[in-house]
């Protein structure tokens, strides 16, 4: 009777040792799900904090590599930095409003605008014959533009061509600013990437419009790298290979 009382109590502590890593992986998948749906640490610090209390009061050693894997993430999470989604998403609105005004790569006359002169004219003088020279010269000056156009196609591009390259742009940043309210951050600045590609091509480089929108695409793309919500994928591994190894002890004995 002895013998068959202990091994019913040895049968109870490693069921309720194995229960426990499965109700502890449960949790932990289910704040980590809660964590990339609200942008909030919140839920997986205090899925961490319980797990770290249970697991405290445990007496199976198979649960000491899980207590130091809960350690490891909980001071992961609780330093990890959030990001920014409300600024990121402002930042993309402005871009994707300053499109429309970005000149061309074959836009001269809008381009003219944006760039200095040719020639330094200086400033205008007072006698009707300095005027008239100083306007000639201004005008000269603007009828001659040199740069350098490093797609050859880019200089050929038709009014309908120029409005789907547009098009094409504003749907790369809609897509960036979808993935960063899924807190699909990959995908995001996959999508980033693609819009600085299609910024550097077809669109004028000489423009200070076309410098002010690549210079606020890159402060977007330098704040998503550090988008990523931390994850706990140690503590879920350690959790795994608890159950496996409390089973197979199970199932030998």
């Amino acid at each position: 009777y002895r013998a068959q009382l202990e091994d019913l109590v040895q049968t109870a502590a490693r069921a309720r040792d194995e229960n426990l890593a499965v109700e502890l992986e449960a949790a932990l998948r289910v704040a980590q799900d809660q964590t990339q749906l609200t942008g909030s640490v919140e839920p997986l610090l205090a899925a961490l904090r319980t797990a770290e209390r249970r697991l405290a009061r445990s007496a199976d050693p198979r649960l000491t590599p899980v207590a130091r894997a809960v350690a490891r993430d909980l001071e992961r999470v609780r330093v990890a930095s959030i990001p920014d989604t409300a600024g990121l998403l402002a930042r993309i609105d402005q871009l994707l409003r300053q499109i429309d005004e970005l000149p061309l790569a074959n836009e001269v006359g809008a381009a003219a605008q944006d760039t200095a002169p040719l020639g330094n004219v200086g400033q205008a003088p007072e006698s009707w014959w300095g005027r008239w020279w100083h306007a000639v010269l201004a005008e000269a000056s603007e009828l001659l533009r040199v740069s350098r156009v490093e797609r050859p196609e880019a200089s050929m591009l038709s009014p309908g061509q120029a409005f789907f390259i547009r098009e094409n742009l504003k749907l790369r940043l809609q897509g960036a600013r979808l993935g960063i309210l899924a807190r699909q951050y990959e995908s995001a600045r996959a999508d980033l990437a693609a819009a600085q590609a299609v910024l550097g091509s077809w669109f004028d480089p000489a423009s200070r419009r076309t410098q002010a929108a690549a210079t606020l695409l890159q402060q977007i793309q330098g704040l998503t790298k550090s988008a990523d919500l931390p994850r706990v994928q140690d503590t879920l591994t350690a959790l795994a290979s608890a159950v496996a190894s409390t089973g197979g002890a199970a199932g030998g004995k």
